[in-house]
């Protein structure tokens, strides 16, 4: 009798055993609520942003036309005249605003990601489009306008030198284009008082700190009234907010003589500086001023969550009585120009987006409308705020979310990066992170040394420390997780965008043994290259060179090569899905071309996906979906969570190009 071969037995028994393991993961997510569509987490939203026109009459807001492009939408108040005022044809209009003279829409919009903005004018009356910007390669930054002078516009471009941003007066009845103010070079900020004229300006110097000039005309000589970045004030901020209404004082955000970010009244001549708003344990997280009047009325600061300070007794009222609507966090999103009616939105970390239309007369709060009806119907996760200590004894912030219907124990578990990485991540709606729960994975969404919102100690504990403490601290944050008993050590990814590609990269490469898989989306790989491909209207070198490191010395160079993860890209050895955005202009396709190579030549697994009409980060909902949908099939494969199947090569629209290397 002929002797049976070994190989169809092993392979019979690996499939019996792979059979196994896919029963026990399915038996453990069985707890699980139902499965979140993608299209419901990272499509379009039904209806957001909504704005009041000036004269209160009108309201616009951005929702989908019939070939699911973001679009802008007008109806009267009270009406039944709801139509869309825009024809984008591609990657849909995501922000909008109201012109004083209640007739015109403004947006802004760049071509396939390539971060160079055009203004645009929407006549409501004629129906007619207009482009106010219209030089290619041109960028261009909506700055101001009043309602005493209602066809003017302020807006910054490059159009003179592509490296600085000059301010350029726009009038919305003729487009009449006239340079206002000249840029000597160093500017990154402007800032017009209540006459609509330019006397405000803000600079990164060379050594990374900032400087705030001002002047008493237009014609008046620039001179400086704050300088941070050197002695005792080598470490504060500080930034522009408003002019006081007669033009004697402006409004800051500083961190000068206190560690957390607060804003401050400063008279012009004497200097004198007046504290308006503070909190020990948070900086400055948003600021509500009136349009008109020029005063501070309330100030939000976020520890955890988002709470208001009210700063003028008239608005106190409002505030109380808004609390009571909705147990979520309070944005006012728009105002009326006789300030009788409000937009507020609340969000939560268990509903999209609601948007309500207060009356203030009333105290009386209407619904509008939800982003997304079908996200708010599904069993959603709360996201709780965490603090842990570090290795070198700091505390570190952050937030986990759990999966619904599942004990917290031992599960798979995402490290969830944000970018910036001078950001940070605030409690309520974060899609990324009810998706991962929703698929059975632990969410770890952490505020690394570096992030904003926390003091100026906080923030410059990251200074020079990509790679190095910053990443420990995302490393601690597993450790921390894995102690709670929360996840299981074998089973956890590393995923982010822009800062939080690089993290994933970094972690891919510097602590391979921590994570099982790692997702980068738009990451830089080389440190040098980033900062030598620059836009060149990104007048900041001075502060990623302060923060980050100088490639010209040599102490920083070393540096900067150990902190990039193409030149350890030798240790990599988890499988990674990298995706890119063609005419991404911060962090240009090479890099992501660069880490690709070195992880084939090094006989590593990765798969690549290249869009060829986005930039930094997908905007078009197909290539979102698309590139999720292969995020989820890539997770569930290494950490065994759920996934929806993606029922084609791409999802139908999406420019998909892709890579795969190794196994």
């Amino acid at each position: 009798m002929k002797k049976p071969t070994i190989l169809p037995r092993l392979a019979s028994t690996a499939m019996v055993v792979m059979a196994m393991l896919i029963a026990v993961a399915s038996a453990a997510l069985a707890g699980l609520p139902a499965l979140i569509p993608r299209e419901v987490l990272f499509g379009n939203p039904v209806r957001a942003q909504p704005s009041i026109s000036p004269d209160g009459k009108k309201l616009a807001w951005i929702a989908p036309d019939s070939k699911n492009v973001m679009q802008v939408w007008v109806q009267t108040i009270g009406g039944n005249d709801a139509r869309m005022v825009t024809a984008d044809k591609s990657r849909g209009i995501r922000n909008h605003d109201w012109a004083w003279d209640s007739h015109t829409i403004l947006y802004q919009q760049d071509s396939d990601g390539d971060e160079n903005y055009h203004t645009y004018a929407v006549d409501l009356a004629r129906a007619n489009v207009r482009d106010l910007t219209p030089w290619q390669g041109v960028r261009a930054e909506f700055l101001a306008s009043n309602p005493r002078f209602p066809e003017q516009l302020l807006i910054a471009m490059n159009l003179r030198d592509r490296k600085t941003m000059d301010v350029y007066r726009v009038n919305l009845s003729s487009g009449a284009v006239v340079l206002d103010t000249l840029n000597p070079g160093d500017v990154q900020g402007w800032l017009a008082d209540d006459d609509l004229v330019i006397r405000g300006a803000s600079v990164v110097t060379p050594e990374g700190g900032a400087e705030i000039r001002v002047r008493d005309s237009a014609q008046g000589k620039w001179r400086i009234l704050v300088k941070t970045g050197a002695g005792d004030l080598k470490q504060d901020l500080v930034a522009m907010l408003d002019f006081s209404k007669d033009g004697r004082a402006i409004f800051l955000e500083s961190t000068v003589g206190r560690d957390t970010a607060g804003i401050v009244r400063k008279d012009l001549s004497s200097g004198a500086e007046t504290l308006i708003a503070r909190r020990d344990d948070s900086d400055l997280d948003d600021a509500m001023i009136h349009p008109t009047r020029h005063v501070i009325e309330a100030a939000a600061f976020a520890p955890e969550r988002k709470h208001w300070q009210v700063i003028d007794p008239a608005v106190a009222p409002d505030f109380d009585a808004l609390a009571k609507v909705e147990d979520g966090d309070l944005s006012i999103v728009s105002r009326d120009l006789a300030d009788d009616a409000w937009l507020v939105e609340f969000n939560s970390d268990r509903h999209s987006s609601h948007y309500y239309r207060w009356d203030r007369a009333t105290r009386k709060a209407t619904l509008l409308f939800s982003a997304q009806p079908r996200l708010d119907a599904a069993t959603l996760a709360p996201m709780k705020p965490i603090t842990f200590r570090a290795r070198d004894g700091m505390n570190i912030h952050g937030y986990l979310t759990l999966p619904v219907g599942l004990e917290p124990n031992n599960l798979p578990l995402v490290e969830n990066v944000h970018g910036g990485p001078w950001w940070r991540y605030n409690w309520g709606m974060e899609p990324l992170a009810q998706w991962y729960a929703n698929r059975g994975y632990a969410v770890l969404e952490v505020n690394f040394r570096g992030s904003t919102g926390y003091g100026k100690k906080y923030l410059h504990a990251g200074d020079r420390q990509w790679g190095l403490a910053m990443q420990d601290d995302l490393t601690d944050s597993v450790k921390w997780a894995v102690a709670q008993g929360i996840a299981d050590p074998k089973r956890v990814a590393i995923d982010g965008v822009s800062y939080g590609g690089y993290a994933a990269l970094a972690g891919a490469a510097f602590t391979p043994e921590v994570y099982k898989c790692a997702v980068d989306i738009c990451g830089p790989a080389d440190l040098f290259l980033l900062i030598k491909t620059f836009p060149a209207y990104y007048a900041i070198r001075g502060l990623w060179l302060s923060r980050v490191g100088d490639p010209d010395q040599p102490a920083d160079k070393e540096l900067l090569t150990k902190a990039s993860p193409l030149y350890s890209a030798e240790q990599i050895r988890i499988p990674l899905l990298i995706g890119q955005g063609a005419n991404d202009p911060r962090v240009v396709r090479s890099q992501s071309d660069a880490v690709v190579a070195a992880i084939a030549k090094n006989k590593g697994q990765v798969t690549y996906v290249v869009y060829s009409d986005e930039g930094h980060g997908f905007g078009r909902p197909p290539n979102r979906l698309d590139f999720e949908a292969r995020e989820e099939k890539f997770l569930a494969s290494q950490l065994g969570g759920r996934y929806q199947p993606m029922t084609s090569a791409r999802m139908p629209g999406s420019t998909a190009i892709v890579k795969v290397v190794g196994k």
